[in-house]
């Protein structure tokens, strides 16, 4: 790398740190035209010391995670088109094999099979154990069940990838500066100036902090409490195996080895050589291997986690220290430290599953670090607390590609892009976290918490048990508790779920709740079905309180509302209109209800739990100077009752005319219940009769018990969110961040009615293309089951014979339609009602039909 040992004064973008994130962030910035990118990193290069360094490189692209799939996938196809040193290219692809050794991880790795499908895998497989052992002879055939098949995974070296990048990126003129500690990022008026290193300063308008272990250091210089997590996992290579044959591979002479050598010691000389044949995976025990010439490398996550204070890692050490590496703890390769593997360690599990490592040395050793976030993907995109400062952390070789380019189409064009399109990103938003999560208390425990479940089999609805619970609680919290509701973690609050007080409902409604099992019914209950009948025909009563709320306030309130909404919000004070937001390349951005509450005042409400957040910080973004955006989540607390009944309860409480005439649709008035002062929106995502109800904080308890003692007489109940789930999807309500997102234009996703091309919005000229009916390749549409009792959950695809054309958005039985619902996107000509598609789910073929929305009105 022809690297420069001079700092320059001043840069438009300054990237710290060049491991594998920070090396495709320059690749792809300059090959978007950007020529004055500064790439500083306090190690030598490209052998940087950090995690790109150490990592053995394997590539899993297949996950449930969308987002790292995807990253996954492009990443691979990136690494093969670059070329190495040695004139090789830099991706190995040798194929990936996943194993199982239970009927229970058999049954994942199928949907591993179905995860690929949906996601654009090639070629995914289920093999048999002969056929594991076909490809990989050292594996102990007796020890697994089967094995699921990636033909183009593989390995990469994170050495070898950066040097390419790196190379290619310097070609296009920007400037890679080694040796160089970061030691602030200078900030005036809310805006990134320059990055202070020991060895100058670099005065900018952009910082990306891609740092990873290192990622929160520099952050809390800021006031930015990213929840960054360094843990530690261990990797090993064996003495060379006689099994192994004559596969031993002399890599010294690789322009990259003394580089590597010099940051790394001998186990460079293993390190660097590629697998030559399919990398492994034994996730019932949390371990992974890959060959090194005639040795193996074995990786084990099977131990207790082990998180170090980010504050207390040192950097890499010009002597050779690597700070992303400690000292290899034998006693958690020897014993059983896992608490959810408790009988057996890992060095007893390898030797079981491949024995040509029993009795062997393991001649390289350490205890390599990476990064983790509270939800196990990216922390990525701009600070919302600073104009130009971006994050790019807590990712993986696997996935670096991938983020890079989506990443950098985000900082050029102002929405993360792939090579197939826009991506959503709200999961993996820096912006999507609440303010405890900033803790170290939090980061450290979740960090760790996320390490342990790596290798797990997780239901996509399971919630965390007994680390870091009952942060939050809505001002219900103890009412909730007193009806004996179901409690989930949502972005910290507890929400709950269903109330077993409702069991006694399933007499009544029993009959039209069909029973589950299997993997389905994991995390659900038919009171969920039985308190969703119930508000369709009586009442119920949610507690909303976690869904976002803004003010917008100002005397450019209304320009700049206008500005953020697709509808003409050209409204009076207490009218309600539903709208939504685009980002500049026309994707959903959110869907909104917006409420003029005064000549200058407005109330947004958004979609809640962590992805409700990124909308805050988008409007706080878009916002002038003349306008204040406030974040009334935690002031205000709301709920809805609703159904049939909803206006009897309500009218014996309230100080206000609730008739249709005094009080309509899309409406708001505020008056008190009793003695609670409320403001009250005439609308419900239940879709029946309705109240919203918004009060402060410290009054939400005692309006809660008014509207219930109200009611008592009418039966009414409370209901969570499963109800409230199953009640929304069967009116065609959408979801944000499920059947809604960034990635489909209002028109595709059947809200064109929610437009108005006569107004200026952001997006308005994409929108507009849309309106005209380019570039739309899928459409949203509406299915349901046509086997009436049958379940699904979400993720899955949806297949025209052997062809997948969509994935499962969203899916929840609709227990007044009668049949599971499912959302997704499709084709256009497949998306028309009556056209029959099937949903591949737990290795069997659902039948499903396209319906006209709502299915019930």
């Amino acid at each position: 790398m022809d690297t420069t040992d001079d700092v320059p004064n001043r840069a438009n973008t300054v990237i710290v740190g060049a491991g594998i994130v920070g090396c495709n962030i320059a690749y792809q910035l300059t090959k978007l035209g950007r020529d004055d990118v500064v790439v500083v990193d306090q190690g030598p290069m490209p052998t940087t010391g950090g995690a790109s360094s150490h990592a053995p490189g394997i590539m899993f692209q297949t996950t449930e995670s969308k987002i790292l799939t995807k990253f996954g996938n492009y990443s691979r196809k990136l690494y093969s088109s670059l070329e190495g040193q040695d004139g090789r290219q830099a991706y190995n692809e040798v194929g990936g094999i996943e194993t199982a050794r239970s009927e229970e991880r058999m049954d994942f790795l199928e949907r591993r099979v179905e995860s690929a499908k949906s996601w654009g895998i090639e070629d995914p497989q289920l093999l048999s154990p002969e056929e594991v052992t076909e490809h990989l002879p050292l594996v102990n055939e007796d020890e697994i069940l089967g094995g699921y098949y990636s033909p183009t995974d593989g390995q990469v070296s994170g050495v070898i990838a950066c040097d390419a990048l790196a190379r290619e990126a310097m070609e296009r003129g920007s400037e890679f500066v080694p040796h160089t500690r970061t030691e602030d990022v200078e900030v005036e008026d809310d805006s990134v100036q320059a990055v202070v290193t020991e060895n100058g300063t670099i005065e900018c308008d952009e910082v990306v902090i891609a740092t990873n272990i290192w990622a929160r250091q520099l952050g809390e210089k800021l006031g930015v409490h990213l929840p960054v997590a360094p843990v530690e996992h261990q990797y090993t290579i064996t003495e060379s195996l006689d099994e192994m044959g004559d596969a031993a591979v002399d890599i010294t002479d690789h322009p990259l080895f003394e580089n590597y050598r010099n940051v790394s010691g001998e186990k460079a000389k293993r390190l660097l050589i590629g697998p030559d044949r399919p990398i492994l995976r034994d996730q019932d025990n949390a371990m992974y291997y890959r060959t090194h010439g005639d040795a193996y490398g074995i990786g084990s996550y099977n131990h207790e986690p082990i998180v170090p204070n980010p504050q207390e890692l040192g950097g890499n050490d010009p002597d050779g220290e690597q700070g992303s590496i400690h000292e290899f703890t034998d006693y958690h390769m020897n014993n059983a430290t896992h608490p959810d593997r408790p009988d057996k360690a890992p060095r007893q599990a390898s030797n079981e599953f491949i024995p040509a490592t029993a009795g062997n040395d393991l001649e390289f050793k350490y205890n390599g670090m990476f990064s983790e976030s509270p939800n196990g993907l990216p922390i990525m995109g701009p600070v919302q607390e600073y104009d130009g400062l971006w994050t790019a952390a807590a990712i993986w070789v696997t996935h670096a590609g991938g983020a890079g380019k989506a990443l950098a189409e985000w900082m050029e064009n102002g929405v993360p892009r792939l090579s197939d399109g826009p991506i959503d990103l709200a999961h993996a938003d820096v912006n999507r976290f609440d303010a405890h999560e900033g803790s170290w208390d939090f980061t450290h425990d979740i960090g760790g918490e996320e390490y342990r479940i790596v290798y797990n089999i997780m239901h996509p609805k399971w919630v965390w048990t007994d680390k870091q619970r009952d942060i939050r609680r809505t001002p219900m919290y103890h009412t909730h508790r007193e009806y004996d509701a179901e409690l989930w973690a949502e972005a910290g609050w507890e929400e709950p779920q269903w109330f077993e007080s409702n069991a006694d409902l399933l007499a009544r409604y029993g009959d039209q709740i069909p029973d589950r099992e299997g993997w389905e019914a994991k995390y659900w209950s038919p009171i969920e079905g039985a308190e969703a009948l119930h508000v369709r025909n009586e009442v119920g009563l949610h507690d909303m309180t976690s869904f976002n709320k803004m003010e917008v306030i100002g005397s450019d309130a209304g320009a700049f509302v206008q500005r953020l909404c697709t509808n003409d919000m050209d409204i009076g004070v207490g009218d309600v209109k539903y709208t939504l937001m685009c980002n500049e390349g026309g994707g959903v951005r959110a869907d909104i209800t917006v409420t003029r509450t005064d000549e200058d005042r407005y109330l947004l409400l958004t979609t809640g739990r962590e992805v409700g957040n990124n909308h805050v910080a988008w409007v706080r973004e878009q916002a002038p100077e003349s306008v204040v955006v406030n974040d009334v989540t935690s002031s205000l607390a709301a709920m809805v009752c609703t159904g049939p009944k909803a206006r009897k309860v309500l009218s014996k409480v309230a100080t206000a005319d609730l008739s249709d005439d005094a009080f309509p649709f899309f409406t708001s008035q505020q008056f008190f219940v009793k003695n609670v002062p409320v403001t009250a929106l005439r609308v419900s995502y239940a879709g029946e009769l309705g109240w919203e109800l918004y009060t402060p904080f410290e009054y939400g308890e005692t309006l809660w018990n008014h509207v219930l003692e109200a009611g008592e007489e009418y039966d009414i109940r409370p209901y969570g969110n499963g109800a409230l789930n199953a009640l929304r999807i069967e009116k065609g309500f959408r979801l944000w961040g499920r059947d809604l997102h960034t990635e489909h234009n209002p028109y595709e996703a059947g809200l064109g009615w929610a437009v108005d091309l006569d107004t200026d919005f952001i997006g308005k000229t994409a929108v507009e293309a849309a309106a005209e009916g380019d570039n739309i390749d899928h459409t949203v549409a509406c299915l349901t089951l046509d086997d009436e009792d049958a379940v699904i959950l979400t993720d899955r695809p949806v297949l025209d014979g052997e062809t997948p054309i969509g994935y499962v958005h969203s899916a929840e039985y609709g227990y007044d339609a009668g049949a599971c619902v499912v959302y997704t996107y499709l084709p256009p000509e497949y998306a028309e009602p009556g056209t029959e598609v099937e949903i591949l789910y737990e290795g069997d073929r659902y039948a499903a039909t396209v319906r006209e929305e709502p299915l019930v009105s």
